[in-house]
């Protein structure tokens, strides 16, 4: 009698990792679908034929899902990526905040909209080409990768335990060398492709280009000023600058360079200061999700590319948390997460105000 087999859907975005995802996970018995997103309004589109999701990705997957022998089937999911993370994205900055819009298209569109198409198609489980890990439980447990240079759990912390639950990372114990090194075994067209570095939908990096042209954003003049509310000069938009930043400020005749350290949107102001006020120990988190209780020492990350930093959380209600670390850091940046680490566990985290 033959067993059947449990079916899995791929988020295959053209790409190595979801590539050697799926083969991976055939070769550990499972029944394999292939799902790729068509995410990105046409203007994107346009600017950007072989990026995540793009008509040249979509074509790649194809291919790969026709080399291991997998049904493969393109889903628009446009106007879901829209509203979730292209909407928020525009928003945040005009907020003042520096959006992260991979950790919410991960919780919204990749383990939310995918799973839904997933069990249309009867499966019981959905995977990615993420570098993370997941130890089954109630509730499950998520790590970070084996590879540290790769490890991509922090895109992650925002998942429900019944999300994780039903994910899969195939390649959570591997290095992207080992990756490629298998893509290459196997001929797959996607072996060498160069890994994209970039928002999806910002392909060439320019996000006030973006948001000017794209989401129609109009310029708004206003005051560049010290904390205490002396007047530098004239910016062009709040939303072409980000905390941390010195070029664009355009400040002639000042002593020490200037950054920026706050965005006040409601009076539509860059407040400038030293790289020293820059420097802080202490911040409040918003929308938190936790997996596990985060007590004790633990370690922050305020940003994907961040060392880390211990630190002590303490939870001031059930959706907000007060970090107190234990050396200042630079630029710490509000609408960036700032996720909770004990050892290689992710504990959850928040995005900060």
């Amino acid at each position: 009698m033959v067993t059947k087999r449990e079916r899995v859907c791929v988020g295959m975005s053209g790409g190595v990792d979801s590539s050697v995802a799926a083969y991976l996970l055939l070769e550990q018995g499972y029944e394999v679908i292939g799902l790729t997103f068509r995410n990105w309004p046409q203007d994107c589109i346009s600017r950007a034929e072989d990026k995540c999701c793009g008509p040249q990705a979509v074509t790649d997957a194809r291919m790969v899902a026709h080399r291991l022998g997998i049904p493969h089937y393109v889903v628009d999911e446009i106007a879901e990526f829209q509203r979730e993370v292209i909407d928020y994205f525009v928003a945040e900055y005009q907020r003042g905040r520096t959006p992260n819009p991979c950790v919410v298209c991960n919780e919204k569109i990749k383990f939310g909209s995918f799973w839904r198409r997933a069990a249309e198609l009867g499966a019981t489980k959905i995977a990615t080409g993420h570098y993370a890990r997941v130890e089954p439980g109630n509730p499950p447990r998520l790590f970070r990768g084996r590879d540290p240079r790769k490890d991509q759990s922090y895109f992650l912390f925002s998942l429900r335990p019944e999300q994780l639950a039903r994910a899969l990372f195939p390649l959570g114990e591997m290095s992207k060398e080992e990756t490629r090194a298998i893509a290459r075994k196997l001929g797959l067209k996607t072996q060498d492709k160069v890994e994209s570095q970039e928002i999806c939908f910002v392909p060439d990096k320019d996000y006030v280009r973006f948001l000017r042209e794209g989401a129609k954003i109009a310029d708004r003049p206003g005051e560049i000023v010290t904390r205490d509310g002396q007047v530098l000069g004239q910016h062009p938009g709040i939303h072409y600058f980000t905390i941390g930043q010195r070029e664009g400020l355009r400040l002639g005749g000042q002593r020490e360079p200037r950054y920026v350290m706050a965005l006040d949107a409601e009076a539509n102001r860059v407040v400038v200061g030293s790289a020293a006020e820059l420097m802080r120990d202490q911040f409040e988190i918003a929308d938190c999700h936790w997996l596990a209780e985060p007590t004790g020492e633990v370690t922050v990350k305020i940003r994907y590319n961040h060392p880390g930093c211990a630190a002590e959380v303490r939870r001031l209600d059930e959706t907000r948390a007060r970090v107190h670390l234990r050396e200042p850091q630079r630029a710490i940046t509000p609408g960036q997460a700032a996720v909770v680490y004990r050892g290689d566990e992710v504990l959850g985290g928040g995005w900060i105000c």
